[in-house]
């Protein structure tokens, strides 16, 4: 009876939301974290659409979905990870090619893809995944820290979706992944004299790139500059999202009581701009309690990544969760005026299904490549 008595605790203590997410590699913290910020995204989406219930709908089905790839991820052990990375790789790029080919423009910009018996999808957003995890799976198979040779088939592997991704065009995410994989090759220990370098190299392309730019990407670099040169027209958005900004002030002027979305003042409010609604609605406090939030899932995603002993998984790791919170940045800066506007989205917040479930991959990775505690299991 005493031995039936320790085994049925046991395994009860197996249906524990906290060990049972342990035991399925899900991290519990992170993992809850995330969860609140989703929560706090359909709050404000809710707002931004004027109570569109079927957008919101909409996007928690999104949210389900990226939470089961994402516990998906979680259960692969890291020799998994590295053996599917080619592959993984080698699919996302063949999809940047057919979006060249065969995707749909909108907007001046030809970034989306449909295959039948699929939704419209966008396969930019799984590059930013495959490019820093190939060129993590290239280092790997030298030693650390590169050198010569060693950094020849990662700077390839980098150029490519990047090449492809600029020809869309999609200038915000072609930065950001490259920033992606430079954040890798950083973290793998490359020589500072390279570094230097190479930034001196990219800087004098600059006029080379400028001249390369549509004429809507220059348009939007003068905007920055001076938003009060075309306020009806490229200025309208940068000026409309500062004036939400300011109107709310430090506490906001209540959830749903905000005149820039509602009114339609405010383009792309559901998506490039909702954090220009929060901010509205919610004043600074609210746009702190979000940054509060995204410094907890960044931080502790670095605790994971250095906790990770093989070089693939902490390259990976840190770059994956240095750039998701760059991606934050970037949004940020774009609503308050602080940085041109490029089209990116704030993680778990905006409106959008690629880039929901390519971030749960991105989190979902980042818990799947920390070391496994096998005494968990004993404890049970």
């Amino acid at each position: 009876m005493k031995y039936f008595f320790k085994n049925s605790v046991a395994r009860n203590k197996i249906f524990q939301p906290k060990l049972f997410a342990i035991k399925q590699g899900l991290d519990p913290f992170l993992t809850g974290i995330i969860l609140v910020t989703f929560f706090f995204g359909l709050v404000a989406l809710y707002s931004a659409t004027n109570g569109n219930e079927s957008i919101v709908i909409r996007q928690i089905i999104h949210i389900m979905l990226g939470l089961v790839v994402m516990c998906v991820i979680c259960s692969m052990n890291t020799q998994l990870i590295r053996d599917i990375t080619p592959f993984f790789y080698f699919v996302v790029v063949s999809l940047l090619v057919f979006v060249e080919i065969y995707g749909d423009e909108s907007k001046g910009a030809q970034r989306w893809l449909e295959i039948p018996g699929l939704p419209r999808f966008q396969p930019s957003e799984f590059a930013k995944l495959a490019a820093p995890a190939m060129i993590a799976w290239s280092l790997s198979r030298f030693d650390f820290p590169p050198k010569g040779s060693g950094l020849l088939f990662p700077v390839i592997f980098l150029s490519i979706p990047l090449m492809l991704i600029i020809l869309q065009p999609d200038l915000g995410t072609a930065v950001l992944i490259g920033l992606s994989g430079a954040l890798v090759i950083f973290f793998a220990g490359v020589s500072w004299r390279i570094i230097f370098l190479t930034s001196f190299f990219l800087l004098s392309f600059l006029p080379v790139i400028w001249g390369t730019l549509h004429d809507y990407q220059k348009q939007r670099v003068l905007t920055f500059l001076d938003p009060q040169a075309d306020p009806l027209g490229t200025g309208w958005n940068t000026i409309q999202s500062m004036t939400a900004l300011g109107s709310g002030g430090i506490t906001g002027k209540g959830y749903l009581s905000g005149t820039q979305a509602r009114l339609s003042f405010l383009p792309e409010a559901h998506t490039d701009f909702v954090a220009a609604v929060l901010g509205e609605e919610f004043g600074i406090i609210g746009l702190l309690t979000l940054i509060g939030l995204y410094l907890l899932i960044f931080f502790r995603g670095l605790t994971l990544a250095m906790r990770n002993g093989n070089n693939f998984s902490r390259v990976l790791s840190a770059a994956l969760c240095v750039t998701f919170f760059v991606h934050v940045l970037v949004n940020l800066g774009m609503i308050s005026g602080a940085l041109p506007i490029v089209g990116v989205p704030l993680p778990f917040v905006s409106y959008g299904g690629t880039s929901t479930i390519a971030l749960c991959i991105n989190f979902g990775l980042i818990m799947a490549l920390q070391p496994r505690s096998r005494s968990l299991v004993v404890d049970l």
